[in-house]
């Protein structure tokens, strides 16, 4: 027979939460599936992470459209500034700075999450430009510093 915990686990997942940290709160420690408890908080770490990445990915495949698209739009239409990915760029920004502000221990592996996101930001680019994959770096080639400087935008070409 499920307990009252499991079976909210299967059926309410919002209500499970709060029935645990009810029986935290109460120091009812016996009453608490430790290790779906475990699991559930190693889920919640890993998605931490995957939304930086996936952040930092949309971030660089803007930034890359920007530097290498950029010019090439501006000299068809004299009146195109980028809005759209102005607008991208500022939100991916905010969004990653908030992420670092909640969890500064993330930040630890940006480092490694840019390398990992570039193939991912390039074919992203390539997709959405139609340019080919030979026009990018082989390799990021944005700091960590100018990826979070609100201010830095790439030269166009």
């Amino acid at each position: 027979m499920q307990t009252h915990s499991e079976v909210l686990y299967q059926q309410d997942f919002y209500a499970w939460i709060y029935h645990n940290i009810d029986l935290l709160r109460q120091r009812q420690f016996s009453e608490i599936q430790v290790e779906t408890l475990i699991e559930e908080l190693e889920d919640m770490a890993k998605g931490n992470r995957r939304e930086l990445g996936s952040r930092v990915g949309v971030l660089i495949a803007h930034l890359l459209k920007w530097e290498y698209q950029f010019k090439q739009l501006t000299d068809r239409w004299q009146t195109y500034q980028g809005g759209s990915w102005r607008g991208t760029i500022k939100e991916q920004r905010l969004q990653i700075a908030k992420l670092l502000k909640d969890s500064p221990s993330l930040k630890s592996y940006l480092s490694k999450t840019i390398q990992e996101t570039y193939p991912e930001a390039v074919e992203l680019a390539v997709d959405e430009t139609g340019l080919s994959e030979n026009t990018f770096p082989p390799s990021c080639p944005y700091s960590m510093e100018q990826l979070l400087d609100k201010s830095f935008y790439p030269d166009t070409h």
